[in-house]
């Protein structure tokens, strides 16, 4: 079974893996913002399963309901947050040659995480 790993904006699951892929499931709870980062080594795909998304990738905001997705390019500087009253599900899907949670530059934190 896999482990839930507690953030301050929610959680995150690893649901399965592969040599160039990974796939989490992220339950961001109401008012939850992940911080505004980007990734050198993997790109990532954001499908909504449950809640509404407000989502930057670059200079863009979208906000993405359920069963609605967005691609994330390797470099794009984006964010994720949840500006409503339910919890949020997004299954997230890394993909690259290098898998790792320190892949992360991070540019701002309302957690003040560096």
């Amino acid at each position: 079974m896999n482990s839930i790993v507690d953030k301050p904006w929610g959680s995150f699951e690893i649901l399965h893996s592969g040599k160039s892929f990974l796939v989490k499931k992220i339950t961001v709870k109401p008012g939850g913002v992940l911080s505004l980062q980007s990734h050198k080594h993997r790109s990532e795909h954001w499908i909504v399963a449950q809640g509404i998304v407000e989502v930057i990738i670059d200079d863009k905001i979208i906000n993405l309901k359920e069963n609605e997705n967005v691609f994330i390019p390797k470099g794009a500087v984006h964010r994720m947050s949840n500006k409503h009253t339910e919890d949020l599900i997004i299954i997230e899907m890394w993909y690259g040659e290098k898998l790792d949670e320190n892949d992360i530059k991070r540019y701002e934190d309302i957690y003040e995480r560096i």
